[in-house]
């Protein structure tokens, strides 16, 4: 009777612990809602985007390579800062091409790929590694810009000026 009883106990318990981790590998992650397209960057708001963002690198005394492009993804405007490793400048373009396909900051990505979505690394030319950031002109998408050249944290101060001086 006491080993029947200890195989009910334990058939409980793994229902239990089974059930917790289906919940947690069915529970949906819900993306942040994307804006709505608008008119494409300017080459020159592309300019003064690349500005911001390049004034902040120099605050920070980091060479890096900043992309700017429009909602397909295509390049509008890049500079590399003297110094700024050679590997940045495919990595800055490539980050803005993530942010700007899927609408979202490349942050984004990379928390979902750090939290076990690794299905995202799938995406066509997915680069989930923070420095990438949606430009909003008027409250509307007009582009991307992607930042490299530093570690992420500094990827993404320099990014923000940049994206953010349209608000």
């Amino acid at each position: 009777m006491r080993l029947k009883s200890f195989k009910q106990f334990v058939v409980a318990v793994w229902v239990v612990l089974s059930a917790g981790v289906v919940q947690a590998q069915t529970a949906p992650v819900a993306p942040p809602a994307a804006p709505p397209f608008g008119a494409p960057i300017s080459m020159e708001q592309a300019q003064r985007a690349v500005d911001a963002a390049m004034a902040e690198a120099k605050r920070l005394n980091i060479s890096m390579a900043i992309a700017i492009v429009e909602p397909s993804g295509d390049l509008v405007y890049f500079r590399k800062m003297s110094g700024a490793p050679y590997s940045a400048i495919q990595l800055a373009q490539g980050k803005a091409v993530t942010a700007a396909r899927y609408r979202r900051p490349t942050k984004f990505f990379f928390d979902m790929v750090q939290g076990g979505q690794s299905f995202f690394m799938t995406f066509p030319g997915m680069i989930a590694v923070p420095g990438g950031l949606p430009i909003i002109i008027d409250g509307k998408f007009a582009g991307a810009i992607g930042v490299s050249g530093g570690n992420t944290e500094q990827d993404i101060l320099v990014a923000t000026p940049g994206a953010a001086i349209f608000k």
